[in-house]
């Protein structure tokens, strides 16, 4: 039996190869992560940085992952030419509830604790929408609001019921995923096109402009707000564009959904 010792230092070993550090790490780290889930169950991987974005993943020579390294290369396998996928496959769907390991077959969604929100959604034509039989998925939630996923499918086709693997397996393909997603998308913000994007840094709001926007993020008005914070209507609008200046936002729209994406507002948003 191996020793704590010898174990942390795999696991260290492992997080170590699939760590993105820059541009020119991403094919390396990517085919560690391939290998790894080989290894230890026979998997495929499917990864997405980002499920509102359309562009799929690529390295620092513009080389489609899911094809270069993933080995998703026969035509029929060319799942990011879908580009409705993150809105069709209930995969995707349910990152947006999910942020622990889970598995899912056209029977439901499995998870470590009850989640209610995945109850609701449907699993109609399941193979054909989430483009396999069974998945081990890992969500992942990065800053700014960006989810990510990662699939690990089976490489028989036929296979629907993945809990063995899930269960010996399914938190450190996890963690895996969320080391290599997560070191891929601050590589990227490094490209060219990245800054038009980027949110402020280092951005302090007053408690009083947080709870303005908290309640603004509710649909309430000035007014409604200057009523439950027994405040001026001209103080409650103060408050709300001082804060759009901090977040160079151009609009109350904008302002509340840039503290959103830097987690001010929490389940309120």
């Amino acid at each position: 039996m191996a020793s704590a010792a010898s174990v942390a230092t795999e696991l260290a070993a492992r997080l170590d190869a699939v760590t993105v550090t820059g541009l020119d790490d991403i094919a390396r780290a990517a085919a560690a992560l391939r290998d790894i889930a080989a290894d230890l169950a026979d998997l495929r991987v499917a990864a997405w940085d980002n499920i509102s974005s359309k562009q799929p993943m690529r390295d620092a020579d513009d080389n489609i992952l899911a094809a270069s390294v993933f080995g998703w290369d026969a035509d029929s396998e060319c799942w990011w030419n879908n580009s409705r996928l993150a809105l069709s496959s209930p995969l995707p769907r349910a990152c947006r509830y999910e942020s622990d390991p889970f598995w899912a077959n056209a029977r439901g969604f499995y998870t470590r604790q009850p989640n209610r929100y995945l109850d609701q959604i449907s699993l109609h034509d399941f193979e054909k929408r989430a483009l396999t039989r069974a998945a081990i998925v890992a969500p992942i939630h990065l800053p700014f609001g960006q989810i990510g996923i990662v699939n690990f499918n089976s490489r028989d086709p036929e296979r629907d019921d993945l809990s063995a693997e899930y269960a010996a397996h399914g938190d450190l393909l996890s963690l895996l995923a969320q080391r290599f997603v997560a070191g891929y998308a601050k590589a990227n913000r490094t490209r060219p096109n990245h800054s038009r994007h980027a949110l402020p840094g280092d951005c302090q709001l007053t408690k009083r402009e947080v709870e303005c926007l908290r309640w603004a993020s509710f649909g309430k008005t000035d007014r409604e707000i200057s009523l439950i914070l027994s405040r001026s209507h001209a103080t409650v609008r103060f408050h709300i564009q001082n804060a759009g200046e901090k977040l160079h936002a151009v609009n109350r729209s904008q302002t509340i959904f840039k503290a959103a994406q830097l987690g001010f507002l929490g389940v309120a948003a």
